[in-house]
């Protein structure tokens, strides 16, 4: 029998659940102990925890997983749970660190109808059930969130485009959800990701009424054939315009 809580509530308690999950397995590690057993014990853990409680509170949902094998059904099914159950592994890694995320969303007919971002070590969650409110502009130059470890190549000509500033931060999700928190104006991203990275931050800030789209501006989709879903923005939504035409201007190659 299905668990007769809302999509969008399942979605939240689920990657809060996921998240506890995590810290139990990062405080029980060894504090001597070999950094990739670490990631991989908290890879499988949350892995395990939300095929298992999806399976249960939606046994007719299909489920899309960063560590699980892809099934084809998901492709004829009308409902997919899209979950990163460990984003920002690196970071997770390297405690006492705490810009990492679980993600959990739900695809139906087309469309992201739910989705909640859970910080864990931060004691955080954004979620579609009660959507956070854009913060007020801080004003000044733009900030843009980038990653810590891989600064794409092509940043640099980004932030004199824009005369922007550089917020570095971990995971995807963190990066997302920092413009909803009002730490950072805008995420861009470009050169490589996967669905699971992305569906449940734009479910978040779709709801929360920011700019979500594809680096060209178009729509981004999910529940695809081929799960690569190399680009976005995320960006505060009166600065959609200036984000967009000045990526247009960049090789983001």
């Amino acid at each position: 029998m299905a668990d007769p809580r809302p999509d969008h509530l399942l979605a939240r308690d689920l990657a809060v659940a996921a998240g506890k999950v995590l810290l139990d397995i990062r405080a029980a590690f060894p504090s001597d102990g070999d950094p990739k057993a670490l990631k991989d014990a908290g890879d499988r853990g949350s892995h395990d925890y939300l095929m298992a409680a999806l399976a249960e509170a939606r046994p007719d949902d299909a489920v899309l997983s960063e560590e699980g094998a892809d099934d084809p059904v998901r492709l004829r099914s009308d409902r997919v749970w899209i979950v990163d159950p460990l984003d920002g592994t690196r970071e997770f890694s390297e405690r006492p660190r705490d810009d990492w995320a679980v993600h959990v969303a739900l695809w139906e007919r087309g469309s992201l109808v739910a989705g909640a971002v859970a910080l864990p070590a931060r004691d955080q969650v954004f979620a579609t059930d009660a959507p956070p409110e854009i913060p007020p502009a801080a004003g000044g130059r733009i900030r843009l969130a980038v990653s810590r470890s891989r600064p794409p190549a092509w940043l640099p000509a980004l932030v004199e485009a824009l005369d922007a500033e550089l917020v570095p931060m971990g995971s995807a999700g963190v990066k997302a959800v920092s413009v909803l928190d009002g730490s950072t104006d805008a995420y861009v991203h470009a050169g490589g990701q996967y669905e699971w990275d992305s569906a449940a931050p734009v479910a978040v800030a779709s709801a929360s009424g920011l700019h979500t789209s594809r680096v060209d501006g178009s729509a981004l989709l999910y529940n695809q054939p081929d799960v690569l879903l190399p680009d976005l923005v995320v960006c505060r939504p009166e600065l959609a315009a200036r984000i967009l035409a000045a990526v247009a201007r960049l090789d983001l190659s």
